[in-house]
């Protein structure tokens, strides 16, 4: 994984959701909350695709070892047959085979092993991203409901005038998110189909991580 793509990772996860708050009471609220969403996205994007490119050359690695543990062994079988036949040229150029194999399976094994633990953390930094949007997504609600409380609060013209700009901010906060994410209650297609069920997918993967978290917790008081 590139250190840039880390390094956007680590900006979106160590953002504080406070100093988000905080911005958005000096700044327009629409654009600091698209901005937000957009980046967090476009980073979940990005290492989704690494995540897909780390994955297809750990296959292909899987593939290539396989492929040349099966020629060590068919060489071996060939090997015993030469030797029964008296056929030593025979004999001594399946041996080199074999040793240039050998030569070239500790690489590769160093390699998938690399390919494995950068799925891993690829993987994990994926878990990350989601989490800390769903922290954003969470204490944007509250700001929108605690703002929304003190416009009803006032009864002045000034307040009232604040509460049609709160609910024009909300309303492109919804917006944009169902656009970014894709959750809505009508059909989409495309990209949007395809977010839905990646989003469903981490949500199925996250529920069975925090139903095994309690569970041990359980069965470690019995």
């Amino acid at each position: 994984m590139a250190d840039s793509l880390k390094t956007r990772v680590g900006r979106v996860i160590a953002g504080g959701v406070h100093a988000l708050l905080d911005r958005l009471e000096d700044q327009a609220p629409e654009a600091v909350m698209e901005q937000a969403l957009r980046d967090a996205d476009s980073v979940i994007d990005d290492v989704r695709h690494e995540l897909g490119i780390v994955a297809a050359n750990r296959h292909l690695s899987q593939q290539q070892h396989a492929s040349l543990n099966g020629q060590h062994a068919r060489l071996a079988e060939q090997i015993d047959q030469a030797m029964a036949q008296g056929r030593d040229e025979l004999v001594r150029a399946a041996v080199a085979r074999q040793l240039d194999i050998e030569a070239q399976l500790p690489v590769l094994e160093n390699t998938l092993s690399e390919h494995v633990l950068q799925e891993r953390e690829l993987q994990g930094f994926v878990a990350a991203l989601l989490a800390k949007k769903r922290e954003m997504a969470d204490a944007l609600s509250e700001f929108r409901k605690s703002r929304a409380a003190a416009v009803r609060a006032s009864s002045s013209d000034a307040g009232a005038g604040a509460e049609q700009r709160i609910g024009a901010v909300t309303d492109a906060f919804d917006r944009l998110y169902e656009r970014q994410t894709g959750l809505t209650a009508t059909t989409r297609s495309g990209n949007l189909q395809q977010a839905a069920q990646l989003k469903e997918l981490d949500e199925l993967v996250r529920d069975n991580k925090i139903a095994e978290r309690i569970a041990q917790l359980k069965a470690g008081r019995a």
